[in-house]
């Protein structure tokens, strides 16, 4: 039954429920505006990682692929300090912006420096923008959360960035096949520009901000590494050695194997990734980090393994959603057991370091994959069983220090 005005009136049911969307403390609208804008930033720089191989091998560069992955993750690390240090101080909003929009510059510069020497540039640019917004994303959600939903909330926040993860690259290669590397760059800084609209409509969450000013950009020691969340870090670089590797080789693995489109075994990855997530984050907040995280990793030695051995299409499907299940239960326990550790007046400090070490096992995985591999499709399985390897001295790192801690809790 409509009113007077022509507007069907609101029942009680709808009232209540946009009420409770407002005061949840995890499902609001604050938390949607983070998750979207997160989706978009991702996709926007993942959706060029299939087809840049390919891309630096026409300009004549395809030695250096390798490089494609490990000067972004380079710079990306490299920002880290900046952004948890402008995060603290400058605000949560400024810093999401900053990554976004040198997101947006860098799909227009693509096309213009064609050269190899450029194309390196520009990887160096881009990586150092994206060592913003996720610093932000994940401090501005653990202001808003009640820190007993951390692993859910954070969990939920990875998923997003996750489906950009597996879309992106999907929808790259998509665009690559039926049009251009032009059009494939001009796409990228339209969904990071989607990426900033969201951003716009969150309202900052530092109370006491500083303006921008030299000293706030002057790096010191101390604000390069929070001690504090030095055991997730060392867990974080040991396990993101594979990825780092995976994001170099699988293009032309999945190219080896006979695969049409080089992104989809990110697509199936990731969307498995983002099945578990959500109960992994939840668990963590109910049974501790650590439990959640050993299970993880024994998943990530298992996938790894597989990923070596079986030579097939049915093969590389079944590794990617093992590893995408494994990541996507190691994922939010690691962010949440980061935040835990991290000083509350330095929480963007700790999550800072958490990216650092993320970025320097993806580095060092992708460029010593790529030194090692000099495109022979032979070599590649023994990088992921070297990367198996990885996992299981992680996993004996969090044993061991699980065990000394309970040795000390004890009477």
């Amino acid at each position: 039954m409509r009113n007077q005005i022509g507007v069907e009136p609101v029942s009680g049911h709808s009232v209540r429920f946009l009420k409770n969307w407002g005061n949840h403390p995890i499902y609001n609208l604050r938390f949607a505006l983070v998750c979207l804008s997160s989706y978009f930033f991702s996709a926007s720089f993942n959706m060029l990682i299939p087809e840049l191989p390919a891309y630096l091998s026409q300009m004549g560069g395809a030695e250096y692929k390798g490089l494609i992955i490990s000067l972004f993750t380079l710079t990306a690390g490299l920002s880290r300090p900046f952004s948890g240090r402008l995060t603290d101080t400058l605000g949560r909003k400024p810093v999401m912006f900053i990554g976004a929009f040198f997101c947006v510059i860098c799909g227009f510069l693509y096309p213009v420096l064609g050269t190899v020497a450029g194309f390196l540039f520009l990887r160096l640019m881009h990586g150092f923008s994206t060592g913003f917004s996720p610093t932000a994303y994940a401090a501005y959600v653990s202001d808003i959360v009640p820190a007993n939903k951390w692993g859910e909330a954070l969990g939920l926040q990875s998923i997003f960035f996750s489906v950009g993860m597996a879309s992106g690259p999907a929808l790259g290669s998509y665009i690559k096949l039926y049009y251009s590397f032009e059009v494939l760059f001009y796409s990228s800084s339209l969904l990071a520009f989607c990426s900033i609209a969201f951003m716009l409509a969150l309202k900052e969450t530092v109370g006491q901000r500083k303006p921008l000013s030299w000293d706030m950009i002057k790096i010191t020691r101390h604000d390069i590494f929070a001690r504090e969340v030095l055991p997730p870090s060392i867990v974080i670089f040991l396990s993101y050695l594979a990825f780092g590797s995976i994001l170099t080789l699988i293009p032309d693995w999945s190219d080896g194997l006979g695969f049409a489109n080089k992104g989809l075994f990110f697509v199936v990855f990731t969307l498995s990734s983002v099945l578990v997530r959500f109960i992994a984050g939840k668990a963590s907040d109910r049974n501790g980090r650590v439990p959640v995280i050993i299970v993880g990793l024994v998943g990530m030695v298992f996938s790894l393994s597989v990923m070596g051995s079986f030579e097939s299409q049915i093969g590389l499907m079944v590794a990617a959603t093992l590893y995408g299940l494994s990541l996507g239960i190691l994922s939010p326990a690691l962010n949440a057991w980061t935040v835990d550790l991290s000083p509350t007046n330095a929480r963007g400090k700790g999550i800072a370091t958490m990216f650092i070490a993320l970025e320097a096992g993806i580095g060092f995985g992708a460029f010593f994959s790529g030194w090692y591999y000099q495109d022979v499709l032979s070599r590649i399985p023994i990088v992921f069983y070297v990367c198996a390897v990885a996992n299981i001295i992680a996993l004996g790192y969090i044993i061991h220090r699980s065990h000394r801690q309970r040795q000390t809790l004890e009477p």
